[in-house]
């Protein structure tokens, strides 16, 4: 029985209602009048529910499609504006129990390189991710209970946040560990993370078994109710994701949000962040091997349609994909995107990108400051901002903001201030100048006179070296 409300997997991710959502999808998706209310319910900006947003994915007429894409540009726009949150992956460990059949990470791989890093070696990991000019991470391991138990990984979360390196701190730490106890999401929590992020892989069971054959991820309902968890742990903002590839795609995405509807339902507030990873080649994997992958259009759809059924959510897209992929689907309500990404543990120390620990391959291999050129020049403001974080304007309080639209009162000027701070601190000349005449001209969309004041001033005081200003 399908229940929105219930703290079971199998409820409020019930397999026969995704079935009867798609079959519905299938009876609905030519009746253009049908489809046309819901793109026009969409444009309210209260987002779409799962059997909704089925029917549009079903529907391949053109003109709804590039309505779709339009509202999903305007409603991201609308709820965001022009920022592009910033952040790196830092891999602790690659030491993993689990059997996951597309993870180099497996336990079976006995030639993969493991790795884990010690304190001295976060630290230095850390150094070169400040170097770089990163604010924001999400730290990576493996699912081990001796080599990754959570008392390393807290122990990691302290020395990053102690660090402080001529003018960079990492200020807001994203944790993707693997689902845990309602105690252990306490002591995360009492550490000061940021989101708890947890990728489902895929949401129909059956499929979820066969992929994680062996290992404590082999347990459906656990992984799947570990957002439940993390709430009940006092961790009020966390991040959902699919593995797109290993399913089909239809499945994935009405399930996705269903997992989007339980968590309003329950908790009150839905996912703080939604990614949409796409398998890729890695060590012993190879992506041919799953009969589901999906193509670039087909890709950009789906996180047009995230954006909005999801309106609130921020939405990721990782170096897994190309330049050119990225590009299309930030103008489809993408708003975070990660630079300079190095998947294997220790990578970023190293002069050359090494491969042998690699968990996946990266498509987008530019450095960070030639991605925040890129953004700049795409029109877009790369924002290092983590006030709200540290604020405390997570949870309900970040989502009551977002969804009446005050919060860009704060964070516009907040994404000007970091970006200065980029500037001035890392950026070579050629992104220096670009991004100077950015602030110049995105001080006047300020609408506040006051407000535009005191961001003036202290995008003064950043250019006479001080640091960390914020709304």
């Amino acid at each position: 029985m399908y229940n929105p409300k219930s703290t079971k997997a199998e409820e409020f991710i019930c397999h026969e209602e995704v079935l009867d959502s798609l079959k519905f999808a299938d009876e609905k998706k030519n009746d253009i009048e049908y489809v046309k209310s819901i793109v026009e319910k969409a444009r309210l900006r209260k987002g779409l529910s799962h059997r909704e947003a089925s029917v549009l994915l079903a529907c391949d007429n053109e003109e709804i499609n590039n309505e779709i894409y339009e509202l999903a540009a305007q409603i991201k726009k609308d709820f965001y504006g022009n920022r592009i949150v910033m952040f790196a992956p830092l891999y602790l460990s690659n030491y993993c129990v689990n059997g996951c059949v597309y993870c180099p990470y497996h336990y079976k791989n006995k030639h993969i390189a493991r790795k884990k890093l010690t304190q001295e070696e976060v630290k230095n990991e850390v150094i070169a991710l400040q170097d770089m000019g990163h604010k924001r991470l999400a730290i990576e391991a493996g699912e081990d209970p001796v080599n990754n138990p959570i008392e390393y990984i807290i122990e990691c979360i302290n020395t990053i946040y102690s660090i402080k390196h001529k003018n960079g701190a990492i200020r807001r730490v994203n944790v993707n560990i693997a689902a845990t106890t309602v105690e252990n999401y306490k002591k995360l929590h009492d550490a000061g993370i940021g989101t708890y992020i947890l990728f489902q892989e895929t949401y129909h069971k059956e499929s979820y078994e066969k992929l994680h054959p062996t290992g404590p991820k082999h347990n459906y309902a656990y992984h799947t109710e570990a957002m439940d968890r993390a709430m009940q742990g006092g961790i009020d903002d966390v991040g959902l994701g699919v593995l797109f590839g290993l399913e089909l795609y239809r499945y994935e995405l009405a399930a996705l949000l269903m997992h989007a509807e339980h968590l309003e339902a329950v908790y009150g507030v839905g996912p703080h962040t939604i990614s949409v990873p796409r398998i890729k080649k890695a060590d012993d994997i190879d992506p041919s091997a799953f009969d589901n992958s999906i193509s670039d259009d087909i890709f950009a759809k789906i996180c047009a349609l995230i954006r909005i059924a999801v309106p609130y959510t921020g939405m990721i897209i990782s170096t897994r994909e190309s330049q050119e992929v990225r590009e299309r689907v930030l103008k489809l309500g993408v708003s975070q995107i990660s630079g300079a990404s190095r998947t294997s543990v220790g990578g970023y120390t190293e002069e050359e990108r090494p491969h042998d620990s690699e968990q996946f391959d990266v498509s987008d291999q530019r450095t960070l400051d030639e991605v925040v050129k890129w953004l700049m020049e795409l029109g877009f403001i790369p924002s290092f901002c983590t006030a709200c974080y540290r604020e405390g304007r997570t949870g309900d309080r970040f989502m009551s903001l977002l969804k009446s639209g005050q919060i860009q009162n704060c964070c516009h000027p907040n994404a000007l201030m970091t970006l200065k701070e980029f500037l001035e601190d890392y950026a070579s000349e050629e992104t220096k100048e670009i991004g100077e005449k950015l602030i110049r001209d995105e001080l006047k969309n300020i609408p506040k006179d006051n407000v535009r004041k005191i961001a003036e001033d202290y995008l003064d005081n950043i250019h006479l070296g001080k640091r960390d200003f914020r709304f």
